[in-house]
């Protein structure tokens, strides 16, 4: 007989506030249980439903590591998008880029722009809602935004624009240091601004074909000069980053208009990672003359 594959648990009232009560301790996230869902501390108390509690954990386990992530993430931004009002979280809107097999990515309702390739997504992010870390940039999900009633469209041509702004900043700093890692600038991490065209336009410019190789394996850096890198660089280094700050695995293909991840075996790439010194070194004997 044929082994039976038992469908996940809908995640009940007990086992959510079980999860909640983890979240408080672990997440440090200031709650309490509440009839019905768990109240967000704060001058303003947040009522959240057990019901938006389960779309927070998108199908995980309700007591496990990922589910207790993912619900403590939902809710920090639930608490600070209460705490700022319209006005203010329109200045706050930023773009913010992920890899499409990120931990981290917020969901297809939220990408709103795709780069080419396949690899890169854009979509909307917010500075400083954490008070701990009020530079850092959090990409909300959409269904975070739809559950506090905030419609972002409006903000999204902004973004947009700030992210070529920065692309052409990003840009004139490259041509001035061709051989300087790629670094954040402005409220734009490297994998953000690999998302602006104006950039990728100035990376590619000086190369033969338009095409070039990066290595991006954290967000707040990238290096150009494959040459002087260890290939399974990029791959360890991607590893030994945490989730919310890990780039690509693997490095990627640039054109003007394309973000592409390198295949495993790296045959689009060999060339441009090849160790390029000198095979074997002259050892021939020496006859020493003493005086």
């Amino acid at each position: 007989m044929g082994t039976v594959q038992l469908m996940p648990s809908w995640p009940g009232p007990l086992q959510l506030r079980r999860a909640a009560l983890a979240v408080a301790v672990l997440h440090d996230v200031d709650l309490d249980p509440a009839p019905g869902g768990v109240l967000l501390r704060g001058e303003r108390p947040l009522k959240v439903t057990w019901a938006e509690c389960r779309r927070a954990l998108a199908g995980a386990d309700a007591e496990s590591e990922l589910g207790r992530r993912q619900l403590a993430r939902w809710l920090r931004w639930r608490r600070w998008l209460a705490d700022h009002p319209l006005e203010v979280l329109a200045e706050l809107a930023r773009p913010f880029g992920v890899a499409v097999e990120s931990e981290i990515h917020p969901g297809m309702d939220w990408v709103r722009r795709r780069v080419m390739g396949d690899t890169l997504e854009l979509g909307l992010g917010f500075v400083g809602l954490d008070p701990r870390a009020p530079e850092v940039v959090h990409p909300v999900s959409q269904g975070v935004l739809q559950a506090a009633g905030i419609d972002p469209s409006p903000w999204w041509p902004t973004a947009l624009v700030y992210l070529e702004r920065i692309g052409e900043m990003a840009a004139e700093r490259t041509i001035r240091f061709p051989t300087a890692p790629l670094r954040p600038m402005g409220d734009c991490d490297v994998v953000t601004l690999l998302a602006s065209r104006l950039l990728r336009d100035a990376l590619v410019r000086p190369v033969d074909g338009g095409m070039r190789t990066v290595a991006v394996p954290m967000r707040n850096r990238g290096w150009l000069d494959l040459n002087r890198i260890d290939p399974a660089f990029s791959a360890t280094a991607a590893r030994l980053t945490s989730a919310d700050e890990r780039g690509f695995d693997r490095p990627l293909l640039l054109t003007r208009d394309e973000v592409v991840l390198a295949r495993d075996e790296g045959g689009a790439i060999r060339h441009a990672l090849e160790d390029r010194l000198m095979p074997a070194v002259d050892v021939r004997p020496v006859l020493y003359h003493s005086a």
